[in-house]
This record gives structure tokens, C-alpha cells and sequence, in this order.
């Protein structure tokens, strides 16, 4: 399956790894050099670590494009920060707007959230335990399904992912698996073509090899 996904560069963390990853699944990898070259794009990929106001970069035309591949029904994937970009925002850059196709904002972990989520009240099982935890979240950890979803297909229950990341996405109706480290929080996401996943699972073996290929099912 050669399909063109193009993969966005804004200066947040190495690609060297996502792309070896989604060349293993038959992905024909780009990085468009423009907002016009995501045209030829057939899936759009936004990976990143680091800090939210990275995703500044990514503001104006690049926004505007990626919506358009969006309306269009081409899907797109977030992983870790890119996830995190998905949402209205983050406490970690208040000032910054995320891409806004889920709502919520993500918050620090183990931390208090500076604005409240735009989420309903059944959805708020996402608040942190009182207990301290360990930021940044960096290893081994598991998800837990919330409900079945295309981009998590012939994945089980309780699989091992590998996470790095200190801020959090809030669980809402888009939540497909989540995980615990202080408190719950939303490790996948799904609505329509749009997907997140706030672990790598360029370095999650074959469970995240599974996904990556079901992203291109979406794609294709």
C-alpha cells in the first residue's frame, strides 16, 4: 500500500524514526517543503515532542491547509504533542489556539488546569489524582479501551505503548483508550478520519506498527 502521507516538519523532535516506521507499513513518506504540497497528500500526519508553543509554526496557512485535507475526508493523525494540537489548546502555551476539531485543553500532569475544558460534565473523569506523580511520563504503559475504533483495529485492551510527554489530553466523547500515571487521561482518540494517539508509536513495536497501518487503511 504506497499511498502519499505526508508528514508536517515544525522543528519539534526528530522524523528520522516516524518515517522508518511508516516506511515498515508501505507508507510513501513526504515532508511537504509548503502548505500547497499537503494537495497531493492522500493522509496527513502531525508527529512532534516538546513544548506546545512549537505548534506555532504550524499557525496560518498550514492550519488553513490541513483543515481543507481534513474537509476533504483525507484523515489526519496527531502523535504526542500533534495530539495534543488537535485540541482547543494547552495550559502549557495559553495564549496559543490548537487546531480546535476536538474540544477540550490539555493540562499538566499532576497539575492544576489553568481554564476549564469545554467538555461535558459525564466526560470530567479526566482530573488528576491527589497523589504525586512522576513528570515527564517517560516509558512503558498501557491503554485501555473505552470503546472499538478503526484506528486502534486488531489492537487488545491493555497493550504496551511507549510514552514521553508531561502534558495530557482530558477524556471526552472523541476518547478511545485510555491510561493512568496520576490520574486518567485520554492515550487515543478518534473522530471520523481524525485520530490521535499521545504515545510514539514509532517506538511501540508492533502494536504501534498496527496503528500506523491502520491510519493508512484510513488513508486508502
Amino acid at each position: 500500500m504506497h499511498l502519499p502521507i505526508a508528514l508536517i516538519d515544525y522543528k519539534a523532535g526528530n522524523l528520522t524514526s516516524v518515517k522508518k516506521a511508516l516506511a515498515t507499513v508501505g507508507a510513501e513518506v513526504f515532508v511537504p517543503g509548503r502548505p500547497a504540497d499537503l494537495a497531493s497528500a492522500q493522509g496527513v500526519i502531525v508527529p512532534g515532542v516538546g513544548h506546545f508553543g512549537a505548534t506555532r509554526a504550524i499557525d496560518g496557512e498550514w492550519t488553513e491547509a490541513i483543515l481543507e485535507r481534513i474537509g476533504e475526508g483525507r484523515p489526519l493523525l496527531g502523535i504526542c504533542l500533534g495530539m495534543q494540537w488537535l485540541f482547543e489548546g494547552s495550559d502549557e502555551a495559553p495564549d496559543l489556539p490548537g487546531l480546535g476539531v476536538l474540544s477540550g485543553r490539555c493540562y499538566r500532569l499532576g497539575g492544576v488546569r489553568l481554564k476549564p475544558d469545554t467538555v461535558d460534565e459525564a466526560a470530567s473523569d479526566a482530573t488528576v489524582a491527589d497523589a504525586p506523580v512522576k513528570v515527564p511520563h517517560v516509558g512503558w504503559n498501557d491503554i485501555t479501551f473505552d470503546r472499538s475504533a478503526s484506528i486502534v483495529d486488531g489492537v487488545s485492551s491493555g497493550a504496551q505503548v511507549y510514552f514521553t510527554h508531561s502534558y495530557v489530553a482530558p477524556i471526552t466523547g472523541d476518547t478511545i483508550a485510555f491510561t493512568e500515571h496520576g490520574g486518567r487521561f485520554a492515550s487515543v482518540v478518534q473522530r471520523a478520519h481524525i485520530a490521535g494517539v499521545q504515545f510514539h508509536p514509532e517506538k511501540s513495536g508492533d502494536v504501534g506498527l498496527r496503528i500506523l497501518r491502520n491510519f493508512l487503511e484510513l488513508a486508502g
